[in-house]
């Protein structure tokens, strides 16, 4: 009797709405053309990136190689949800199958887990070649850096099956309006027709070890970067060692921070309008500001461009 109930909740619920942004009529157009132009700068600036790592050899280096991977995500999780939120904005209809929404959800977490993780393989990176130069290149091999990414990717994959599984193994019977711009656990969960502490339990355990962890070792291990900094003796190294870490640092705060504020504070305290502004900072702005942060002083991704380009030559 209980299953056949359980089967009947499951399935009264077909779909959802997504209510998205509140905004009026004539501001929706104005929405609409901004988020456009950022997923095009996105796919441009993430694409560009990616392809000037594996056209230029000199750019076939452990950090490159960590920073391609990180456009390829960041790429990856904006296009599962910005395609959709401009879809809604042009138009009237704003559901979202059952099935898709599961879908939407897992592999929204499945990159985001696994670029949280990727952070802290980078820190690692970082501190080989600041505190080790000398066997910068024999500690972070290409074995080493490819088993890294895997790690990384299988952390994303069960974390997020489990944060998903967790979710819809919850009756859902109404109402099926989600106020947020895309399927994000805590925003569905709002709609479950039944006590979600023990996801609560579970979403701030998971958040411990997909953000937590790798946000304390990134802090451990650039208080040892920073002491091997200013035993640099020259102000110029000190100036050049620090402007190697800040570009990481500032991406990781972008990204970490609103999503630990996201997924672990308790759910009686979700606020629907800061959810979506947390969500689309580390989902939409992150990844349109990471290829800037990375290239706007990098005379590396610099000197690939304009070398794929042509630009760079100089006239016979």
């Amino acid at each position: 009797m209980l299953d056949l109930l359980w089967d009947d909740c499951h399935s009264f619920v077909t779909e959802f709405i997504l209510l998205g942004f509140s905004v009026g009529p004539r501001t929706t157009p104005l929405l609409f053309l901004a988020f456009l132009m950022i997923y095009l700068l996105i796919i441009l600036g993430n694409g560009l990136i990616t392809t000037l790592i594996c056209l230029d050899s000199h750019l076939h280096t452990p950090m490159y190689f960590f920073i391609g991977i990180l456009s390829m995500l960041d790429l990856g999780y904006s296009t599962t949800t910005v395609p959709q939120m401009l879809a809604h904005l042009a138009s009237q209809r704003k559901t979202i199958s059952f099935a898709s929404c599961v879908a939407q959800m897992y592999i929204f977490l499945v990159l985001g887990i696994t670029e949280s993780w990727l952070f802290a393989m980078m820190s690692i990176d970082r501190y080989a070649a600041i505190c080790h130069p000398l066997r910068y290149k024999v500690i972070m091999s290409p074995c080493l850096c490819g088993i890294m990414v895997v790690f990384c990717g299988l952390c994303g994959v069960a974390s997020a099956l489990v944060y998903t599984i967790f979710a819809m193994r919850l009756p859902y019977c109404g109402p099926q309006k989600i106020n947020h711009f895309f399927c994000e656990v805590p925003a569905v969960l709002k709609l479950a027709c039944a006590d979600t502490s023990v996801n609560d339990r579970v979403d701030f355990i998971l958040g411990f070890s997909v953000i937590l962890i790798p946000l304390s070792l990134i802090l451990v291990i650039y208080v040892n970067i920073f002491v091997a900094i200013l035993k640099i003796r020259s102000a110029q190294g000190q100036l050049k060692a620090f402007s190697t870490c800040a570009s990481h640092i500032t991406v990781v705060t972008m990204f970490c921070v609103p999503a630990m504020v996201m997924y672990m504070k308790p759910g009686s305290k979700d606020s629907p309008q800061e959810d979506k502004k947390l969500a689309l900072f580390y989902n939409v702005i992150s990844a349109f500001l990471n290829p800037i942060i990375y290239s706007l002083r990098n005379k590396d991704v610099k000197r690939a461009f304009l070398k794929v380009t042509g630009w760079g030559r100089t006239p016979e």
